[in-house]
């Protein structure tokens, strides 16, 4: 090669790589600038269920962790689409992040067919935080104590009970919708805007059977208030050991094993180095042994080694057991 066509050759190379460096300079200063003003964490339920008190635990030790303010701010109404909806407007840059249930990010597109957004598309899977079992209660003045005989309370009074869930389309409206198939119950259904009025409500007798989280039922099951049942999934609770899985309980359908989860979403056009960087700064909250105990301690187990990759793999996992949920319940919201 001459002197002058290495030259050239030389100018070209660094042509192309000084082409390519907008992109990786790009990824590298959003995440090194990131954050650059507080977080908000949308949860779109009502303030003092499990979501919401798990939500504030994280900020709480988040703010520390990545330099800025953490906010918790409560969106509820519509299932969830309301303040999910909020996250999927929000600019993509790990500033709003979006906590709720299986069923705000994942079940409402299986629910309603005018979605104004579309959960696969217009969000990014984030963290798994926790898996999240459905506890089964009943107002301790339904004379029945264990799954075995409301079952056939529910059978002798049909058309004459009614049960609770913290929003259409979630899971215990689901559930209890398949127990109503299994028994020809007819149960009524009364959906909240989140689980703490719906335990409100079975406290005060509005309603026969409600669900909730072991951090929520459990100073009510403890002092007589409230009756558990039975719990979704394929594992017992720490915090309330002594209520068996639906399994065990003697109701093996399919619908009560599935398991739902907590966990946190991003716009969909959010940096993968942004995704990053949140996902380890909430893994290292969720190793802290106080942070740990504290999620015990409500009845969940926390995920300590979640990423953005591994939490998409398992929702795209757990969509068609989902889908098939919904349609053998047959449950349509719109």
């Amino acid at each position: 090669m001459t002197p002058i066509n290495r030259r050239q050759a030389l100018a070209g190379a660094s042509a192309l790589a000084a082409a390519g460096l907008p992109l990786a300079a790009q990824a590298n200063t959003a995440a090194g600038n990131f954050p650059s003003k507080p977080i908000r964490i949308v949860v779109p339920y009502q303030p003092g269920g499990s979501t919401d008190a798990i939500s504030r635990l994280l900020g709480q030790h988040l703010a520390p962790e990545l330099g800025q303010p953490v906010v918790v701010d409560n969106k509820p109404g519509a299932a969830g689409i309301i303040g999910t909806g909020e996250v999927v407007r929000a600019a993509p840059d790990g500033h709003t992040i979006s906590f709720g249930l299986t069923s705000s990010l994942l079940v409402n597109q299986f629910l309603y067919t005018k979605l104004p957004y579309s959960l696969t598309r217009d969000l990014a899977p984030l963290y798994r935080v926790t898996d999240a079992g459905a506890i089964l209660v009943v107002n301790s003045n339904l004379p029945v104590k264990n799954l075995a005989e409301l079952r056939k309370h529910i059978e002798a009074n049909r058309g004459k009970l009614s049960y609770g869930s913290y929003g259409q389309g979630s899971y215990p409206h689901l559930a209890a919708e398949r127990i109503n198939q299994l028994t020809q119950g007819g149960m009524a259904h009364a959906a909240y805007k989140g689980e703490t009025p719906m335990i409100q409500a079975l406290l005060g007798g509005e309603i026969d059977i409600g669900w909730g989280s072991a951090q929520t039922l459990k100073q009510f099951v403890d002092t007589g208030k409230l009756r558990a049942l039975a719990i979704t999934g394929r594992d017992r609770v720490a915090a309330m050991n002594q209520v068996p899985t639906f399994a065990e309980a003697g109701m093996t359908d399919d619908a009560f094993a599935i398991v739902g989860w907590l966990g946190m979403a991003v716009p969909a056009k959010t940096p993968d180095a942004v995704k990053q960087k949140l996902s380890a700064a909430i893994a290292k909250v969720l190793a802290k042994p106080e942070v740990k105990e504290r999620i015990s301690a409500m009845g969940y187990t926390a995920i300590t080694d979640s990423t953005p990759q591994q939490f998409a793999s398992i929702y795209q996992r757990d969509l068609p057991k989902w889908e098939a949920l919904v349609k053998a319940v047959g449950v349509k919201l719109d």
